[in-house]
C-alpha cells in the first residue's frame, strides 16, 4: 500500500512543477512583450520628438517675424539684395527713374517724374510766351497796319501812337526774357535727367553700405620724441585722435 502513495505524490509533485513552470514562462513572454512594446514606444517618441524639432526649426526659420528681428538661423543666412551698380546706371540713362526702380527706391519715381513734369511745363508755358511776345514785337515793328497782333495785349481804346516806342522796348525785352526762360527750361530738364543717373549710380554702390553705430573717437595725449630747431628738448606732447568705424 505505500507505493501508490509514492506515486501519486511524485504525480502532485510533477503537476505543481509543471503548472509553475508553465507561469513562468507566460510571465517572461508578457515580460518580454512588454519590453518590446516600451521599446517601440520610445522609439515612436523619440522621432515624433525629432520630427517636431525639425518642423520647430523650419517654421522659425520661415518666419517673418523672426526674420525681421534677426534671430535667423546661422545654418540659413538672409539672402540680402545687392543692385548691380553698371544695371543701375544703365537702366537710368535709357528710362528715366528706371535706376530707381530697379534700385527698388520707389518713394523718389514722384521726385524724379514731378522733376522732369514740372520743367516740361515750364518749357512750354515760356515757349508760348516767347511766340506770341515775338510775333507782336515784329508786327510792331513793320510798317503793316494789317499786322496788329501787338494789341491783343491790351485794353479797346489804347493809344498806341502815342506809346509805340515805349512799346517796342518792352515787347522786345519781353521776347528775350522768355526765350531766356525757355532755354533755361531746356538745361533744367536736362539736370534733372542728370541728377536721376547719378543718384541711382550712387545708391546702388552705397546699397550694402555700414551703417551701424559703431562708432569710436578716441583722444588721448601722445608724447612724440623729434628734433625741433631752436629747442634743447626733443619731447614735445600733443593729441592723438583715433575713429573706428
Amino acid at each position: 500500500m505505500q507505493k501508490p502513495q509514492r506515486t501519486y505524490g511524485h504525480l502532485i509533485i510533477a503537476l505543481l512543477l509543471l503548472v509553475m513552470g508553465t507561469g513562468a514562462d507566460a510571465q517572461s513572454q508578457t515580460v518580454k512583450k512588454l519590453t518590446v512594446r516600451d521599446s517601440l514606444f520610445i522609439q515612436t517618441m523619440k522621432s515624433d520628438s525629432i520630427i517636431a524639432e525639425n518642423t520647430y526649426k523650419e517654421i522659425m526659420a520661415n518666419s517673418p517675424i523672426v526674420a525681421d528681428s534677426g534671430m535667423v538661423s546661422a545654418s540659413k543666412p538672409q539672402k540680402i539684395w545687392k543692385p548691380d551698380v553698371q544695371t543701375a546706371t544703365w537702366l537710368a540713362l535709357v528710362i528715366p527713374g528706371g535706376g530707381q526702380i530697379y534700385n527698388r527706391k520707389y518713394w523718389k519715381l514722384p521726385i524724379v517724374y514731378g522733376g522732369f513734369v514740372g520743367c516740361m511745363y515750364a518749357y512750354n508755358w515760356n515757349g508760348q510766351m516767347y511766340k506770341d511776345y515775338r510775333q507782336a514785337y515784329l508786327d510792331i515793328m513793320d510798317s503793316d497796319p494789317n499786322t496788329n497782333s501787338f494789341k491783343d495785349f491790351f485794353r479797346p481804346g489804347y493809344n498806341f501812337d502815342a506809346n509805340k516806342e515805349y512799346l517796342k522796348s518792352v515787347f522786345k525785352k519781353r521776347k528775350d526774357r522768355y526765350r531766356r526762360w525757355r532755354d533755361l527750361s531746356i538745361f533744367a530738364t536736362i539736370g534733372v535727367y542728370a541728377l536721376s543717373v547719378i543718384d541711382a549710380y550712387v545708391d546702388a554702390q552705397l546699397a550694402t553700405f555700414d551703417i551701424n553705430d559703431d562708432v569710436n573717437l578716441t583722444i588721448e595725449p601722445q608724447m612724440m620724441q623729434d628734433r625741433i630747431p631752436f629747442s634743447r628738448d626733443n619731447n614735445y606732447y600733443g593729441l592723438n585722435c583715433h575713429i573706428t568705424f
